[in-house]
């Protein structure tokens, strides 16, 4: 075997909940209806130019839009007012990541049975559970907001900057609000930080080193010019489609044009399947598989060799052969460069195999960034769960005929094993395997039921 692969399967982790915030739903069974009607919710800001003339290069994105904690609560927390307070002294002031975050982290826990309403997280199960939060340099749109206004009236600065700019307040505003004080970080990987988290935590839990691990992946934040910048180095779409700002993103298509940023985040709760029953917790999927490479050069052009050997890691410390596996979630931004590579990269790793179904999430979701691998790792279980793929709406040329990819209405499949991919800039390629546990059968798709070819 190669440098970092095991000589024998991994342990299987169980997730035990699977949490997801963004603009298609605040809860799994929205969120997977969306996905299935293959709604995008992809948008022009307000008052931007559809025309694609100078304007600022107002950019489309998939907006979480005003989001606060109190809102959130009222929602998800009607009959827990205790926790709904703390939540809102904890964040309610915080930058959006932590505020994300911390809303995200409660409604994982929440269920996965571990965070009753009206009572504390029990202090064993607090001080046995580890926090992972995805991603860095989270709140660059804070940051930018307050360097300006500093510079407008300095006597206006608050104090708590000094905390709110750094990416382990979302760490410690989680902890608090969940009450979760094992081991916690941060694990940045760019594009890559919500696979890698959730490989991290996977393997924590595997090695006896914490009991359960939360996993969270906030909102990740773009100041205008960080925007500007991804659309200078033509990563972005931006000027074809407009008018239609939901077919812009168009993952595998011969016009595609670049990624559409996305606001969303996600948490899951990983355990030891065996610790899962015995609680009577039901186990949503199972984390099979993982493998981590690095392309060993700067920059943002994408290497297929670093994400072949990144999915045949994961195929391996899963026990597949890739023949094995039913599906794949795959990065799929949409642009031209990353597209025509990471098809390369499938088909030589998976041959182009008829019963295999490939599509990308962020024509729907957008491409959110840091969270974007925990996003679209519950996108994934929400597909086994259903046992249906979500469409690939705006796939009208295919990039290459040999790859076996879910047209534009989703499709009924007998799924049971899945590979999911993040690649990012810096070379940093990550691919984890996911699959139903044994006893499982597809769950009910969600009401309203999309129509399935």
């Amino acid at each position: 075997m190669s440098a970092g692969v095991p000589d024998r399967p991994v342990p299987a982790v169980a997730v035990t909940a699977a949490a997801v915030l963004g603009p298609l739903g605040d809860r799994l069974a929205d969120f997977t209806a969306a996905l299935l009607a293959g709604r995008s919710a992809v948008t022009l800001p307000a008052g931007a130019d559809p025309s694609g003339t100078p304007d600022g290069m107002v950019l489309p994105v998939a907006a979480l839009g005003p989001f606060g904690v109190a809102e959130w609560a009222e929602r998800h927390l009607p009959d827990d007012p205790e926790r709904a307070a703390l939540l809102r002294r904890v964040a309610g002031r915080a930058a959006l990541p932590a505020r994300t975050a911390a809303c995200v982290a409660l409604r994982a826990l929440a269920d996965a049975g571990l965070a009753p309403p009206g009572r504390a997280v029990e202090p064993a199960v607090a001080g046995d559970t580890a926090l992972l939060v995805a991603g860095s340099n989270l709140a660059l749109a804070h940051q930018a907001d307050t360097v300006l206004g500093h510079q407008r009236a300095p006597g206006r600065l608050r104090a708590s900057y000094a905390l709110t700019h750094l990416d382990v307040d979302v760490v410690g505003a989680v902890s608090e609000v969940t009450g979760v004080r094992s081991e916690g970080w941060a694990v940045g990987g760019a594009s890559a930080s919500g696979s890698i988290a959730l490989l991290q935590g996977a393997r924590m839990v595997a090695a006896g080193w914490a009991e359960r691990v939360l996993v969270v992946a906030p909102v990740a934040e773009l100041s205008p010019v960080e925007a500007e910048a991804f659309r200078r180095t033509g990563a972005m779409a931006y000027e074809a489609l407009r008018a239609e700002p939901a077919r812009m993103c168009r993952p595998f298509d011969r016009d595609r044009q670049g990624f559409v940023r996305g606001e969303g985040a996600a948490a899951v709760v990983l355990e030891r399947p065996a610790a899962a029953r015995a609680r009577g917790a039901e186990i949503l999927a199972e984390v099979a598989g993982y493998g981590q490479r690095l392309d060993a050069r700067r920059g943002t052009e994408p290497d297929s060799g670093g994400q072949v050997a990144a999915m045949r890691a994961a195929l391996a410390s899963a026990g597949l052969a890739a023949d094995q596996v039913d599906y794949v979630n795959a990065h799929g931004t949409g642009s031209v460069l990353g597209d025509r590579t990471e098809a390369d990269s499938l088909l030589e790793v998976f041959g182009a195999r008829p019963s295999l179904r490939i599509n990308s999430t962020k024509p729907l979701t957008g491409h959110c960034l840091s969270a974007a691998g925990l996003v679209e790792a519950v996108a994934v279980i929400a597909q086994l769960r259903a046992g249906a793929c979500h469409p690939n709406p705006n796939l009208a040329r295919p990039l290459d005929p040999r790859l076996p990819l879910v047209g534009t209405r989703a499709e009924r499949r007998p799924l049971r094993t899945a590979l999911t991919n993040s690649f990012a800039f810096g070379g940093i390629n990550a691919s984890v395997v996911l699959r139903l546990p044994e006893a499982a059968g597809p769950a009910a798709v969600p009401s309203p039921d999309p129509v399935l070819s």
